[in-house]
């Protein structure tokens, strides 16, 4: 079982302890080590979307969020459902997030990748704070939504049409 210090490459430009790696993990003490099948969900995760979309872009994309831990998920107050504890999802960012999304949304057109969710998440000025995108094995869901706070302060996911 990997620990969260190894540096297992996944990808040309994708290892397992960035998609591991959380401040909050160290800081709380928290035990934040994927078991095999979450390794491999990691794995596919980068394989068939994250690369894909770090060559399109054709510049560095950093890693928000990876795998979190069930006690990770909780310390930081992540959807119970979340597929980040499966090793499925990762939120991420780069120099431009809004050339970011507009390479993903190309590769989306093109066929060239699926994914289960692409969540645009609280944009300013068309421009998103981060990603979350996700995947698995079966049944991806090519689902792309905008989360967005409401005058009330709640997220408000919507759906976009591309």
């Amino acid at each position: 079982m990997p620990r969260s210090g190894d540096k297992m490459r996944l990808s040309e430009h994708f290892t397992l302890e960035e998609l591991i790696y959380s401040y909050t993990a160290t800081r709380k003490n928290i035990d934040n080590t994927p078991n095999s099948t979450q390794v491999q969900n990691l794995r596919d995760l980068v394989v068939h979307v994250l690369q894909p979309i770090r060559h399109e872009y054709g510049k560095p994309i950093n890693i928000n969020s990876g795998f979190r831990s069930r006690g990770l998920n909780i310390a930081i107050g992540g959807s119970p459902t979340s597929d980040h504890v499966q090793g499925r999802a990762a939120d991420i960012r780069a120099a431009s997030n809004k050339n970011l999304l507009y390479a993903i949304l190309k590769l989306y057109k093109k066929k060239k990748i699926e994914f289960d969710q692409c969540i645009i998440e609280f944009p300013v000025d068309d421009n998103p704070s981060w990603i979350h995108i996700s995947y698995k094995k079966h049944g991806n869901r090519n689902q792309i939504l905008q989360a967005k706070k409401n005058e009330t302060g709640d997220t408000e996911y919507t759906i976009v049409e591309v």
